[in-house]
């Protein structure tokens, strides 16, 4: 879906996630150098990027990811699973001729075919259960916690990989669990009022539980990206997501019976701006991340959360509450945070 050369980071890309966590394998920088010393100066002068234009590059990819979002939001007379079987059938469309053209097979090496097959069930179901967070709870809410992905990518990675898990990665961690608790608000801990006085708490706490299971289920599927690296192509791992995620959606929605065509207008031309927009994302982020460093797009693509905010308060006339304001600042520290230290380390 995206060809690009950094493999790791297109890998990472699809599921539309924040980099800050998982470095992409291999140096760009000797990548660049290898570039720049098998080209003479003035051509090479021509070939370097516009300054700043990786971040621009992010912040577009922010934007349009953000718009798919507000997509998924405004359908909500389709199931979240039907919108993300359109979506496995958007990019099947597109995987299928690449692969051809790589000539990679569509099966993957033996020993990496398990992997592969759980990779692609992860992050399916955590597409699914982002695209549920978004329709039952606010896109703020939704947005944010989907953010705590690499806090649980470093605890995953750190139990199954055994990779440090150093004492700031337990700040950042204490940080994503406040800002949850904050943006949830679990009655045992704000009192019974939380749910008198909001008429769709129980609605709201299931999506904010979708959300968060997304986190964990990303986190796995990058820690399973890390461990295949690159031994295989990132079109094949693209190819089992898309496949797994087409059954899980089929299989869900026989068993729910909540397969139906969507309406004449709007919600199909929305089902066609979300595989539009998602894939415009996934690009201006993979361009972003061939010309710019992790650590810099990782801040950059907390945008998302500005995005997320500005969108519900105007579309939906919903203004965040200051709990889920404090939650998002808790986040999004946490975030920057991450990327800040893994940025000051990889400059070292």
């Amino acid at each position: 879906m995206r060809p690009v050369d950094d493999t790791g980071a297109a890998k990472r890309l699809e599921s539309g996630l924040p980099l800050v966590d998982i470095p992409p394998p291999g140096s760009r920088q000797e990548s660049a150098a290898t570039e720049v010393a098998e080209t003479p100066g003035p051509e090479a002068e021509k070939k370097a990027p516009c300054p700043g234009l990786g971040l621009f590059y992010t912040l577009l990819s922010a934007f349009l990811f953000s718009v798919g979002s507000l997509f998924v939001k405004k359908v909500q007379d389709i199931h979240a699973v039907e919108i993300s079987a359109f979506r496995c059938v958007f990019q099947m469309l597109i995987i299928i001729p690449c692969l051809i053209y790589r000539k990679t097979g569509f099966i993957g090496p033996k020993g990496q075919r398990i992997f592969l097959l759980l990779r692609g069930v992860l992050g399916s179901s955590a597409m699914i259960l982002l695209y549920y967070a978004y329709q039952s709870t606010s896109l703020a809410d939704a947005t944010v916690i989907s953010f705590s992905c690499p806090v649980f990518t470093s605890i995953i990675a750190c139990i199954f990989l055994k990779e440090k898990y150093s004492p700031w990665d337990a700040v950042f961690t204490a940080f994503t669990i406040t800002g949850v608790i904050l943006i949830v608000r679990p009655p045992f801990l704000f009192g019974s009022e939380v749910v008198e006085t909001d008429k769709d708490y129980s609605v709201h706490l299931k999506g904010a539980f979708a959300a968060l299971v997304h986190a964990v289920f990303a986190a796995v599927t990058l820690v399973i990206l890390r461990k295949i690296g690159t031994s295989v192509d990132y079109m094949l791992s693209i190819w089992y997501y898309v496949v797994a995620g087409l059954t899980e959606c089929i299989v869900a929605l026989s068993i729910l019976g909540e397969w139906s065509l969507p309406h004449c207008g709007l919600d199909r031309l929305f089902l066609i701006l979300i595989g539009l927009f998602g894939l415009g994302g996934q690009m201006f982020l993979a361009k972003a991340i061939q010309i710019e460093k992790a650590g810099l797009v990782a801040l950059m693509k907390t945008m998302d959360v500005v995005f997320a905010f500005i969108f519900q308060i105007i579309f939906f006339h919903d203004v965040p509450s200051w709990w889920t304001v404090g939650g998002s600042l808790c986040v999004v520290a946490s975030s920057i945070g991450a990327a800040v230290r893994k940025w000051y380390q990889s400059s070292k």
